[in-house]
């Protein structure tokens, strides 16, 4: 995640079944950065910031999200969190919490924008084929 430059990671994307979020929006790696059963319980405004993902990688684009969020985790000692985040600390949240419900960024474009990419998905899906046989 850092080597990318990432903020987020979850679970599903190192092929993890488990409702596991890493989340460092600040990139100073300190504090409580691995959350088990995250839940957003509270949205709130809405916002629009670019976004990318490390399993798309070169992709950026705008998504709409909510300003705000409660988000409600645990720790890996089994303890019950209940934080606030707004801004690229509430997208983070929601992208990664996309990521547990088994959505990508491209999920939440209008075919325009899809139509758009077409060219880059293309290629991004060639190169995956392209290591996974090689």
């Amino acid at each position: 995640m850092y080597d990318a430059e990432g903020r987020g990671l979850a679970g599903p994307q190192v092929g993890w079944g488990e409702r596991i979020v890493t989340l460092d929006v600040t990139g100073e790696r300190e504090g409580e950065r691995v959350f088990l059963n995250p839940a957003i319980v509270h949205r709130e405004g809405e916002t629009e910031l670019e976004e990318g993902c490390l399993g798309l990688p070169g992709v950026r684009v705008h998504i709409a999200r909510a300003a705000r969020v409660r988000v409600l985790a645990y720790t890996l000692k089994g303890e019950r969190l209940e934080m606030e985040a707004e801004g690229l600390a509430a997208c983070a949240w929601q992208h990664e919490m996309d990521h547990l419900n088994g959505l990508l960024i491209i999920d939440r474009l209008p075919p325009t924008t899809l139509i758009a990419l077409r060219d880059q998905l293309r290629r991004l899906e060639q190169e995956a084929r392209d290591r996974a046989s090689g």
